[in-house]
């Protein structure tokens, strides 16, 4: 059986290069090949968007694509840590009938985007459990050929959502899921660990998300978490020097983005960061 992780990471991100290297990682342990875009192939016209919208969240048709190729494909966001010690989820979610990601409509409320997706392209049977509709989280996906969602998933109806909507990718292949009543399966939170679920315990998951603001006190220092919590999953894994490497271009990455927020001097800004934050 051929299997992928597909990826987007797009610029020279500290993040992303290292959410790489546990991609590669894992791909090896599970033989899977590893495709990562680093370019936009789909275009859309995002023109004075209601809420956040990025052409980016495009790419992930590519799986469509992929499924052409392979039996089975994992696309993984780039905010993505896969840990050493991550089980194999293509043993442990086996069914090529069914697409697998994380049910966040137990604990998000998703009711909002359920109604703007449906405004858009119409009323579905909108399956609900412990009376919470079922809305899945699209930072991670398993799916296969014979599960059918991506091919089914069309640019065109993107472009249609993209400016009146909220996630407009997620929800869309939610709908679209629901629409054709496929077979779809919630995976356990310990592949798609968010922040949602608080902070304890989360560097033990299989895969951690930090979608959002991730484990950060503000999205600001999203990144500066990520490269944190790297260091301390991968020590004596990835070589000492490149980690140190990714952890200061994250923080230097952060001190601009600081620098641009706030009129006092640069060095009085870096100083004030050095004793507070934790890095």
């Amino acid at each position: 059986m051929k299997k992928a992780i597909f990826s987007l990471a797009i610029g020279d991100n500290p993040m992303y290069k290292a959410a790489l290297h546990s991609f590669k990682l894992y791909a090896q342990k599970v033989g899977a090949d590893l495709i990562v875009s680093d370019k936009l192939h789909y275009k859309i016209d995002i023109v004075n968007p209601k809420f956040n919208a990025s052409p980016a969240w495009t790419e992930k048709l590519k799986i469509g694509e992929l499924l052409k190729q392979y039996d089975r494909v994992l696309y993984v966001d780039s905010d993505v840590l896969i840990t050493p010690n991550a089980r194999d989820i293509f043993e442990l979610y086996p069914d090529l009938s069914t697409t697998y990601w994380f049910n966040e409509g137990l604990k998000q409320e998703r009711k909002n985007d359920i109604d703007l997706v449906q405004s858009e392209l119409g009323k579905v049977e909108w399956p609900y459990i412990d009376e919470r509709p079922v809305y899945y989280n699209a930072g991670i996906i398993l799916t296969s050929k014979q599960a059918g969602l991506f091919s089914l998933t069309q640019l065109k109806d993107l472009q249609l959502i993209c400016n009146e909507i909220t996630h407009y990718d997620q929800s869309y292949f939610n709908y679209t899921l629901h629409k054709h009543q496929l077979s779809h399966e919630s995976f356990d939170k310990s592949f798609n660990r968010m922040d949602m679920f608080g902070n304890e315990g989360y560097l033990e998951a299989d895969f951690i998300h930090y979608a959002g603001k991730g484990y950060a006190k503000t999205s600001r220092r999203r990144d500066v978490q990520f490269l944190k919590d790297f260091s301390v999953i991968f020590d004596g894994i990835v070589p000492d020097d490149e980690i140190k490497k990714l952890k200061e271009d994250a923080w230097q990455a952060y001190l601009e983005v600081i620098y641009k927020k706030y009129s006092l001097p640069n060095i009085l800004i870096k100083r004030f960061c050095e004793l507070f934050l934790a890095r």
